[in-house]
């Protein structure tokens, strides 16, 4: 039943695992393929605190819409990702993931750094999500970040990775597991 489902979340933590695999990595940026930087001096590098990077979207008229957005592009250091216990796993479908990250940085006594003025500019091309899913349970799981984190991320993670290289890049393919046992009770 779970094949239908996009596991977005659980995505991006078989990209990091998947990707300490090959080098010693030592910044993380995740970043959504529909958000186009409007200034190339927008440094995607890691710091002290983990950075937003798409801090000014022009479908938010550039404001930020919330003071807890976190979505879109954003950058870790390993050490920060891991302390964090990853993406939550639990979310499916599309919404809810970026805000579970922000709790998890905000409850691992992280902050939040932005660019400054126009350095944090992105086009974001519109979409329709046909034949996704939105999440609506992900209200419910958001009142709960804080009891989840340390049951649901990196160390609860089950995979089947297949993979093919090529000569300009490597395709990964996952067999998802969800063990939603952590989550049980939510």
């Amino acid at each position: 039943p779970w094949k239908h489902c996009i596991w977005s979340s659980m995505l991006f933590n078989v990209g990091f695992l998947e990707a300490m695999k090959d080098l010693d990595w030592d910044c993380l940026v995740f970043h959504d393929v529909d958000h186009i930087p409007e200034n190339d001096r927008n440094y995607y590098g890691c710091g002290q605190m983990p950075r937003h990077f798409a801090a000014k979207l022009d479908k938010y008229m550039y404001l930020l819409p919330y003071s807890e957005f976190f979505g879109g592009v954003s950058g870790l250091t390993v050490e920060q990702f891991r302390k964090i216990n990853g993406f939550p796993n639990a979310f499916w479908g599309w919404g809810g993931e970026d805000d579970d990250l922000w709790n998890r940085v905000h409850y691992a006594g992280l902050n939040i750094t932005r660019p400054e003025g126009e350095m944090g500019k992105y086009k974001s091309i519109p979409h329709h999500h046909r034949g996704e899913v939105q999440f609506l349970g992900r209200y419910k799981l958001l009142r709960y970040s804080k009891e989840r984190q340390h049951l649901d991320g990196l160390n609860n993670l089950n995979y089947t990775p297949e993979i093919s290289l090529s000569s300009l890049y490597k395709n990964i393919t996952v067999d998802l597991h969800p063990d939603l046992a952590p989550i049980a009770d939510y």
